[in-house]
């Protein structure tokens, strides 16, 4: 249990990198997500998502966030968080999450 709970953090820390403004200066106003909401990227074609923080609480997602870490680790270097599933999988996981 102590390692989900580091590996969330581990997670978090990534997005926080991640939304963070880039050394040769910010993120354009079409290329970052609203307050309150974090992006990922899904799918061969590495599609961006732009989906609320209170996301990273609902179980489904963390395990979806698992399954990323066995695919891809979270030490990318080339930024942003990369979801290993299809645009329409993901779509359908984070519909069924809003509705709760």
């Amino acid at each position: 249990m102590a390692m989900g709970i580091i590996k969330i953090a581990n997670a978090k820390q990534k997005l926080r990198r991640s939304l963070t403004p880039k050394k040769n200066g910010f993120l354009g106003a079409m290329d970052s997500p609203k307050k309150g909401y974090f992006a990922v990227y899904v799918g061969e074609t590495h599609k961006k998502y732009f989906i609320p923080i209170s996301t990273l609480d609902h179980p489904l997602f963390r395990e979806l966030l698992h399954w990323a870490e066995e695919e891809f680790g979270f030490d990318n270097s080339e930024g942003g968080l990369k979801i290993p599933c299809t645009e329409d999988y993901f779509e359908g996981l984070i519909s069924l999450i809003s509705s709760v």
